[in-house]
């Protein structure tokens, strides 16, 4: 008899990863694929940054840092906090990471014991559900639509607390959100922090997105409250997804657990991607170019999806998506997001990455690679509904 297999890989598939899988075999068999699946920048690193690199690997043999990260780096991180929000925040609340991945494994961890309850918006991020399901968290949902710019605004957490008869003791929200591109207003943000401090639910702000904005500038969440968890990521205004670097801001009653549980999971985030990401907050020339390019791509794909038959689409405030309704083209959208692939080319993810219940009607669109990319596909799409 073969030993036992954990329950805790019974969770479902990231699907952006297989999708992406099956538009790299056909572009490996010579098919020519537009992505528009996966969540990634369409440029590498900053050019600030790759050219830097090479003297410090002479000076540098990249060995362990500390667990919590390079001190420099921690310290630039809060610094961008002043920069970027006029907010103080100590280098000492600064934890270095492997990715966001790893500061949702260690912040979830850190904040929730076997069983507790935590509420997230549903269309999500996958990987929150995921992650939280594999650790034995038990994930709450809260369906969200367009009445609420999809995000979990305080009425309808409210709402959702009433229907399940009790407390929760975690919420996440996400602004600029994945897979929709919605934010919450800043009144929006201060109630939901208000809110979580009076119920002493711990509140996880992903803003992994900011700085790609198309109107107003996001808001952090720690400038109404500074006992949020706050996750940021050098993957995407940053462009640099396969450095897996990214950072957290902790209240301080979670600064020592992370600590242990850092050292023991991940011993210390990538040496080399931390001198990178010292150097990327020098670049920002060249990165609010990348985010011009994506407003390009987002008023492209708003005029020109409608024509190809996607008339229902999240407005997309910021990162770098488009949620589309597509319940007047079809009911299951694997099936649609696959035939689309197989006979245009482009590749897109469907819903079911992202909302349980409802994804089969919806299907998202990334729009981080170039401008003629992103013309292409369209195009390819117009004469595919034809």
């Amino acid at each position: 008899m073969s030993p036992k297999r954990s329950s805790r890989g019974n969770i479902p598939p990231f699907i952006v990863m297989d999708v992406m899988r099956e538009a790299n075999r056909l572009e490996a068999n010579g098919d020519a694929v537009v992505h528009m699946e996966v969540g990634q920048p369409g440029t590498g690193a900053p050019a600030g940054v790759t050219n830097a690199l090479h003297d410090i690997m002479k000076k540098d043999h990249m060995g362990y840092t500390d667990a919590f990260g390079i001190p420099a780096l921690r310290y630039r991180i809060a610094q961008h906090y002043f920069e970027t929000y006029g907010l103080d925040v100590a280098a000492d609340n600064v934890v270095v990471t492997t990715g966001s991945s790893g500061a949702f494994v260690l912040s979830f961890l850190a904040s929730f014991d076997l069983g507790d309850r935590v509420a997230l918006a549903s269309p999500g991020y996958p990987a929150y559900r995921n992650i939280l399901i594999a650790l034995g968290i038990n994930v709450i949902d809260i369906q969200t639509d367009s009445s609420t710019n999809f995000q979990p605004t305080r009425p309808v957490l409210e709402q959702k607390l009433a229907d399940i008869g009790g407390p929760i003791q975690g919420l996440i929200v996400a602004s600029p959100s994945n897979p929709a591109g919605t934010m919450l207003t800043n009144d929006e943000l201060c109630d939901l922090v208000a809110f979580c401090n009076r119920h002493s639910i711990r509140l996880i702000s992903d803003e992994i997105y900011h700085g790609i904005t198309y109107g107003e500038a996001a808001q952090t969440a720690l400038a109404f409250g500074r006992d949020v968890v706050v996750i940021n990521s050098f993957s995407k205004y940053f462009s640099m997804t396969g450095w897996r670097l990214g950072w957290m801001i902790l209240p301080n009653n979670l600064i020592r657990s992370v600590e242990c549980l850092g050292q023991n999971l991940f011993i210390s985030p990538p040496t080399i991607s931390q001198h990178a990401g010292m150097l990327a907050f020098d670049c920002k020339d060249e990165l609010e170019a990348n985010v011009a390019r994506y407003s390009v791509n987002r008023e492209l794909l708003l005029r020109e999806l409608p024509r190809a038959g996607f008339n229902r689409l999240a407005p997309a405030d910021g990162a770098f998506y488009i949620y589309a309704d597509i319940s007047e083209l079809t009911n299951d959208s694997a099936d649609f997001c696959h035939r689309m692939l197989a006979e245009t080319g482009v590749a897109a993810t469907p819903g079911t990455d992202f909302d349980l219940g409802r994804g089969h009607r919806f299907m998202r669109f990334s729009f981080s690679r170039s401008e003629a990319e992103i013309a292409l596909a369209t195009q390819l799409l117009i004469n595919w509904q034809r």
